[in-house]
């Protein structure tokens, strides 16, 4: 009995050592993230076994009750307290509910038999270890995690320079790495040069609209002068310079309050107010618009000056101008932008901030004075066009003005005959997006923008 009791608990031992060193290998490559050994977590269960008691997991078990799984290249099944170790494919029999595991196949096509695979996981060559030994296997292991590590960063360092020596190398091949500061600075130099050239001059402007859009290289290009030239490019008698000065300038406008302050207080509304109401080619109007677009949105009182240079004329007159069609979506967009832009405020949760804004917004009478300039009628008459973009923008308006403009369509007979050959085109194409699968289309929803209309005008 001594004989087998002795060889009883050596085996015992052999299992606990197999149990830690795999766990050692499951924290190690769970650091690196590199699955090579660890132990798969038994999941909890409230099933009870045929006796009436819970089955046993790894965390209720003791260690030294533990049992290792050896997988074979054959499915097996994992019973209670059973440790798998990683590497393993381990998967849920449906039809058993068991779950089971076996070894996978090699990366060379050859199979490990289970002997080579445990003494891959550890040397067993005593029948036993004291803690000593174990403690020195865990030191080693350690100190080989940290020698790969630090072989890994020395081998980043090979493959990639500090910034440092490469702007010495730079330099040293006579290029320069350069800040957008230090490269806005060269572009407005060249635009205001004399001696620069009419091309030469948009290239730059050209160039300088790609770094302004960012906000802090536009406060840059306020401080250094730059806004300062294109406000005045806006007077050049170059169609081209003015072109793409109202670009640049549009793009620095961008959601950038501090730029907006300084050019309103510039000039530059005023100036492009001029650009749309006189004779400008059509490149030139539309980044004017664009320009201005960018001035009014979210700046209140950049709206209460434009409603008194009298801009709401200006942009009524383009509906005048032949050549001009493709601006007239574009007005209608900005109007309604600035309209819903309040109406958003208003209904929003008030602050302190808010309240200040929700003040200024009062003081720009942007909807009366559509009203009053027969907006309702010039927004209207776009449903013709055949676009479908084109129509649901106006149908987006039609439906924010109909609180203004109700009487006013109500007695509109073409306004009635347009929206009536919309819905019969909507239902038609909606019906067809319906065919195809797709329930809840593009077509539909302008069919539904159309129906509420004709609802709210009967």
């Amino acid at each position: 009995m001594s004989h087998w009791a002795h060889l009883l608990s050596a085996a015992a031992k052999v299992n606990l050592l197999v149990l830690v060193v795999s766990a050692v290998f499951s924290w190690s490559s769970l650091s690196d993230r590199v699955p090579e050994f660890a132990l798969t977590k038994i999941e909890e269960s409230d099933i009870k076994d045929d006796s009436g008691k819970e089955p046993i997991t790894e965390d209720d078990a003791d260690p030294e009750d533990l049992e290792v799984f050896y997988p074979t290249h054959q499915w097996q099944t994992i019973r209670p307290g059973q440790a798998v170790p990683a590497g393993s494919h381990v998967r849920l029999n449906l039809q058993t509910g068991d779950r089971e595991a076996k070894l996978p196949d090699s990366e060379n096509g050859k199979r490990d038999t289970r002997e080579e695979r445990r003494r891959k996981r550890v040397d067993v060559d005593s029948n036993s270890f004291t803690s000593q030994e174990l403690k020195k296997a865990l030191a080693k292991l350690k100190e080989s995690e940290k020698a790969e590590r630090k072989a890994h960063e020395e081998e980043v360092r090979k493959k990639f320079r500090p910034i440092e020596q490469l702007k010495e190398e730079f330099e040293k091949l006579n290029v320069k790495m350069e800040t957008d500061y230090e490269i806005m600075v060269k572009l407005i130099s060249k635009f205001n040069s004399s001696a620069s050239t009419l091309n030469e001059k948009v290239a730059a402007l050209y160039d300088l609209e790609y770094y302004v859009h960012q906000v802090d290289n536009a406060k840059d290009f306020l401080a250094m002068g730059g806004l300062r030239l294109v406000i005045d490019g806006l007077n050049s008698t170059e169609a081209t310079l003015k072109e793409h000065a109202a670009f640049v300038l549009g793009a620095a406008l961008s959601g950038n309050p501090k730029v907006q302050i300084e050019a309103i207080e510039g000039g530059a509304l005023q100036k492009l107010l001029v650009i749309l109401a006189t004779e400008q080619p059509l490149a030139v109007k539309k980044k004017a618009l664009f320009a201005l677009s960018s001035m009014l949105r979210h700046f209140p009182y950049a709206q209460q000056q434009f409603l008194k240079l009298g801009g709401l004329q200006v942009l009524r007159s383009l509906f005048r101008q032949k050549g001009m069609e493709t601006l007239h979506v574009r007005v209608v967009t900005l109007l309604y932008d600035l309209i819903v832009e309040k109406m958003l405020l208003e209904d929003s949760q008030h602050g302190e901030q808010t309240e200040e804004k929700i003040q200024q917004y009062r003081q720009v009478k942007l909807v009366p004075a559509v009203v009053e300039q027969d907006w309702c009628v010039v927004v209207s008459n776009l449903l013709a066009v055949p676009e479908h973009d084109t129509r649901e923008k106006v149908l987006k308006m039609v439906g924010v003005l109909m609180a203004f403009c109700k009487e006013r369509y109500r007695g509109d007979q073409a306004l009635s005959t347009t929206l009536s050959l919309l819905r019969s085109e909507y239902e038609e194409l909606a019906a067809e997006e319906q065919r195809e699968g797709d329930k809840d289309g593009y077509f539909k929803e302008l069919l539904g923008s159309v129906n509420t209309i004709i609802q709210e005008l009967r």
